[in-house]
């Protein structure tokens, strides 16, 4: 089994920490739960709680090198996909 925590217990952050760790507001990932665009979350009890690796997942689908480079996903924006 590959362990990639090196023996430590999954980290998991609350709304704040989680929308510091990228760089957002609490409210803007708020929404993007709401929206269905956002990272993979729990609920625990009734906390909401994020993985880091998760986190790290979404953030990476906007990985480019260059402003041509296409990239393999898209980080959408917190708002409703259009019909």
């Amino acid at each position: 089994m590959d362990d990639k925590t090196g023996g430590l217990p999954l980290r998991f952050l609350r709304t704040p920490e989680a929308a510091r760790f990228l760089g957002l507001s609490g409210r803007t990932l708020e929404k993007h739960r709401v929206y269905g665009t956002g990272p993979r979350y729990r609920k625990i009890g009734g906390r909401v709680v994020y993985a880091l690796e998760d986190l790290r997942n979404w953030a990476d689908q906007g990985l480019r090198t260059s402003t041509s480079d296409p990239g393999a996903g898209t980080v959408r924006p917190a708002k409703p996909a259009s019909r």
